[in-house]
C-alpha cells in the first residue's frame, strides 16, 4: 500500500493508504505502485487518479508538485476539487464565459491564453465530475 497525501493550501484533500496514483507530470502521464523509486515531478493542469480496494477516486487539479519516497506519496497542489464537490453548473458557467471571452479577444493579447486556460480549467473540471461515483 502507498500512503497518499494530496494538499492544498486551503486544506488536507486525502490522507488515507491507496493501491496506486496516476497523474499528469511535466514529462506525461505516470503512475505509482507500491515499491516505486524515489520520485519527484511537477503536476501539470488535469486529473489525479487513485485506487482503493478497486474503486477509482478523481480529483481536478491545476497543478502542483509530487513527491514519492519509501511509499510516501506527497502531492502538494495550487488548487484541486475531488470530483464529488465540483459544482457543475458552476463549471459550465465558467466554461460559458471564458468561451465569450476568446470570441472577444484577439490572439496576441495577454489575456487570451489566460482565458484560454480557465476554458481548459472548467472543461476539465466537467470531465472530472462526471467520474465520480453516484
Amino acid at each position: 500500500m502507498l500512503d497518499l497525501e494530496i494538499i492544498t493550501p486551503e486544506k488536507v484533500l486525502v490522507k488515507e493508504q491507496v493501491d496506486m496514483v496516476e497523474a499528469k507530470g511535466a514529462y506525461g502521464e505516470f503512475g505509482i505502485l507500491p515499491g516505486h523509486t524515489q520520485f519527484l515531478t511537477a503536476i501539470e493542469v488535469g486529473e489525479i487518479r487513485y485506487m482503493k480496494g478497486g474503486t477509482t477516486n478523481y480529483l481536478a487539479t491545476s497543478g502542483g508538485y509530487a513527491e514519492v519516497i519509501d511509499d510516501r506519496v506527497t502531492i502538494l497542489l495550487d488548487d484541486a476539487e475531488l470530483a464529488e464537490e465540483i459544482d457543475v453548473e458552476k463549471a459550465k458557467r465558467e466554461m460559458e464565459e471564458a468561451e465569450k471571452a476568446l470570441k472577444a479577444l484577439a490572439f496576441d493579447e495577454n489575456q487570451y491564453k489566460l482565458m484560454e486556460m480557465a476554458l481548459f480549467k472548467a472543461i476539465l473540471k466537467i470531465e472530472v465530475a462526471s467520474k465520480r461515483h453516484l
